[in-house]
């Protein structure tokens, strides 16, 4: 069984730390914020084994070294991790990463980073997904195409339904006003209604699951938001229209 411990860090990062029941095994999804990590793992007594990056931006891999150097715990990742701290195993698109009696498969999930990876339980259906996706929302495309981006969001959209999707960020309710100016459906419109009384409750909006924002995320409906475009220029519609919105 796994157990996910949620933790904020940063100005809106969220730190994960992935603990294997039957063994005591401990991943930290990403380092954003060493010191967050580091106090994460003490106040529930977890020992820490392997960092697990699943891109290279600093909000995601730039505490690597701190919390190794803290930990002696090895990370891996994708090699583009390599641009900022050592790995000790590079990662691809169909590994698979042991953690005490939980097998993680990586999948490659490129787009917002070339080499950006995601790790995914099926015993457990749970996700760590980095900034491909996000609840009702998804991440910049910073260095992919929009046929690389729709095909990663495509492979997470095919994960069960009732997956669990830890994503890296809490800006539901900023996507939930986006969402709303694209995407009048009755389940978007509830959703978002719910994101906003969670937030102005200071709850958080993470997990969400795949099934939730494949009825309410405007990326993954962007087929049906843009029917006259083929898929993948219906997303890059999509994004080009979220990275110019201001509501």
């Amino acid at each position: 069984m796994l157990t996910v411990h949620r933790f904020p860090c940063l100005s809106d990062n969220y730190g994960f730390l992935a603990h294997d029941e039957a063994t005591g095994t401990t991943a930290a999804i990403d380092t954003p914020d060493a010191d967050a990590v580091l106090a994460a793992l003490k106040a529930k007594g977890w020992t820490l084994s392997l960092i697990l990056n699943t891109h290279w931006h600093h909000d995601h891999a730039g505490g690597n070294v701190a919390v190794q150097t803290a930990t002696g715990a090895p990370a891996y990742g994708p090699a583009e991790v390599e641009k900022i701290a050592k790995l000790d195993r590079i990662l691809i698109g169909g590994d698979s990463v042991t953690l005490g009696e939980t097998t993680l498969q990586v999948l490659e999930t490129g787009g917002h980073t070339l080499g950006h990876i995601s790790y995914f339980d099926p015993q457990s259906k749970t996700a760590f997904v980095g900034d491909t996706l996000f609840a009702m929302g998804c991440g910049r495309m910073f260095e992919g195409t929009p046929e690389q981006f729709w095909t990663s969001l495509s492979r997470l959209a095919a994960l069960p339904d009732e997956t669990a999707v830890y994503c890296a960020h809490e800006y539901t309710a900023a996507n939930a006003r986006f969402a709303l100016s694209m995407d009048d459906a009755p389940a978007v419109v509830i959703r978002a209604e719910d994101v906003f009384a969670a937030r102005k409750r200071e709850e958080p909006t993470v997990p969400t699951t795949i099934g939730a924002e494949k009825a309410t995320n405007p990326f993954l409906r962007a087929p049906l938001l843009a029917p006259d475009l083929d898929p993948a220029a219906a997303f890059a519609k999509v994004r080009a229209a979220k990275d110019g919105f201001k509501g």
